[in-house]
């Protein structure tokens, strides 16, 4: 059985990632990019599955680990009755192949150890061929290829290979693990100690960039990084996380694959990036977004690959056994063929927070910009599948209504602001009608409260964006009533849900319940935060950074009832807001041009 979700860190290089477990082993690795075929897969399973442990022979978790100072580099010690060894974990800089090093410190008395290898390429189906070629040992199956240089020999039995070796104090013993297409000849070697070197040197000179300084940095230069290991460097897109199929509920079958780029998040993301200085990152995710919402209006998606792709076809991989039993496991996400009316709110305010904050626009930004406007005044009042993706019959929800009108709203600003052209007395009346409708339809006068969709009593934790993009101001009642009614209905020991779901069916058309949303939570914060309960919206914040693992990470839910993080992992759906909620607290803003509008 694979280890509890908390218990894994993050590696990587910009192009892919791993998790590594406090046992010593890493347990997913996606090569080459962050969506390919894992190689190793022991995460939605178990050993079988493909892992690479390297630990005590005694075995048993790590006494210690962290991240060595701002960097993405991994420090695991374990303390033993026969001394103490660390191991270094991390993904250099990519260069001819992608590498990962994990190198063996020695640091008193002798330890034995033991490491057990076993790559199972394309999600654990194919069983490499594995052969000797000086002194490496490769692993081939169809198109990949895996090198391992090691300082010590491996034995190959029961379809894994594995060596025990002894470590004394003062020892260092580099282990590199490269992947190469497989119908290339042999990759270069890389130094592993120049690439150690190397990689604190970016990480460290990166982080030293962000602008925060306020009480709770660490945290958030940690989800900063967080983010900026979920990018796929090539194209400037970031995932929404590293994983696929771990489930919101476990056992549960809400399993899906995050490892693509979500319009829901692009503003976010863009304002989270700029108001901590990471102005080339931010301009990258905006590049990236322009490439992929290019086209006809309609055919706008609420997701795409890491370069662009529109095609994320769903299958399952009946093979893996699913995260504690989760099953099925899934690969690409149907999703993205949804209508989600809510994109063309993301989108436009994007645009319009990257043209305020200085950043050059695209040539054909307001070209596009227009067209969408052009789609968003013939279909703003169709029913959607709303912003959760709800795989049920569409329905009027009122987040979407509320981004459709800040779709609008963006386009009057941009007039307004920035000297485009368009037809503004238009675009002004379709605001106001929106702003209408949604206010006489979506408003439940009885309970004080907006709600989910048209006509029903549901709550929605998105509604909790309502002030933050400017449909309402904070000290409006109906934004007031809204809050409280989501604390009051959709709080499970003082976290958010998402909405309601129940044992047999919730709203969303799928059995079962879930944890609480993280970013939901977060949300709620920073709205507690603009009514003017800061007290309350700090403890709430406080609360929220106190469910990170050790190394400062969070995955998508959490669940109070078994008291540990489920959904997909790290989440920077979650740390997207962690950073957001974190300048909010702070009172201060660092953007130019503003996003709010009253």
């Amino acid at each position: 059985m694979s280890a509890p979700i908390e218990d894994y860190a993050l590696i990587g290089d910009l192009f892919s990632c791993a998790l590594v477990g406090l046992d010593g082993s890493i347990d997913w690795l996606c090569l080459p990019r962050l969506d390919s075929p894992a190689c190793f897969s022991g995460l939605l399973g178990g050993p079988d599955n493909g892992r690479w442990q390297i630990t005590p022979a005694s075995g048993g978790k790590a006494t210690r680990r962290q991240y060595r100072g701002d960097t993405l580099i991994l420090e695991t010690e374990w303390e033993t009755p026969e001394g103490t060894v660390r191991v270094l974990d991390f993904m250099p800089e990519r260069g001819d192949a992608a590498d990962v090093v994990r190198i063996i410190e020695g640091v008193s008395g002798r330890v034995p150890m033991r490491l057990d290898l076993r790559i199972r390429f394309d999600y654990g189906r194919a069983m490499p061929w594995m052969r000797r070629i000086g002194d490496h040992l490769t692993g081939i199956a169809g198109p990949d290829s895996v090198w391992l240089r090691s300082p010590v020999e491996l034995e190959g039995h029961d379809f894994a290979h594995r060596a025990t070796f002894v470590v004394c104090e003062g020892d260092s013993l580099p282990f590199v693990l490269t992947w190469h297409p497989s119908h290339l000849p042999a990759p270069r070697d890389v130094d592993p100690y120049e690439a150690l070197a190397s990689t604190e040197r970016y990480w460290t000179d990166w982080a030293r960039q962000c602008t925060y300084t306020g009480q709770y940095r660490d945290a958030v230069v940690r989800s900063l990084a967080t983010l900026k290991a979920l990018t796929y460097e090539p194209t400037g897109g970031i995932v929404a996380a590293a994983t696929t199929s771990l489930p919101e509920a476990i056992g549960g079958v809400r399993n899906w694959d995050y490892r693509f780029c979500w319009l829901r998040d692009a503003t976010m993301t863009l304002e989270a990036l700029l108001r901590s200085g990471y102005r080339d990152e931010a301009k990258a995710w905006r590049a990236w977004l322009m490439r992929a919402v290019a086209g006809s209006p309609e055919d706008l998606q609420i997701m795409y690959g890491v370069a662009g792709e529109r095609r994320l076809e769903e299958y399952e991989l009946d093979w893996l056994p699913g995260y504690e039993g989760s099953r099925p496991v899934r690969v690409g996400n149907s999703a993205a063929k949804q209508l989600q009316l809510d994109v063309y709110g993301e989108v436009a305010d994007s645009l319009f927070l990257a043209v305020g904050s200085g950043i050059q626009p695209e040539r054909h930004a307001w070209s596009l910009q227009s067209a969408m406007m052009g789609f968003v005044e013939q279909h703003w009042s169709d029913p959607d599948e709303g912003l959760w993706e709800v795989r049920g019959p569409r329905r009027h929800f009122v987040h979407s209504k509320v981004m459709t009108w800040v779709a609008v709203d963006r386009a009057v600003r941009m007039i307004e602001s920035f000297d485009r052209r368009g037809p503004l007395d238009q675009w002004r009346a379709l605001r106001d009608e929106i702003h209408r409708e949604v206010c006489a339809k979506g408003f439940d006068a009885e309970r004080g409260t907006f709600t989910q969709s048209y006509g029903s009593r549901e709550l929605d934790a998105a509604l909790l964006l309502i002030p933050r993009v400017g449909f309402l101001p904070p000290s409006d009642p109906r934004v007031v009533g809204t809050i409280e009614a989501v604390q009051r209905e959709l709080t499970t020991d003082g976290f958010v849900e998402r909405y309601a779901t129940g044992e047999e069916q919730g709203v969303d058309g799928l059995p079962g319940q879930e944890g609480a949303f993280l970013a939901c939570s977060f949300w709620m914060a920073g709205a507690l935060q603009q009514i003017g309960r800061t007290d309350e919206a700090r403890e709430l914040f406080e609360r929220l950074l106190d469910l990170r693992n050790d190394v400062g990470l969070l995955a998508e839910e959490y669940d109070p009832r078994l008291k540990r993080l489920v959904g997909n992992f790290p989440q920077a759906f979650s740390h997207v807001p962690l950073v957001l909620t974190a300048y909010d607290l702070e009172g201060h803003d660092g953007l130019r041009g503003g996003r709010r509008t009253a």
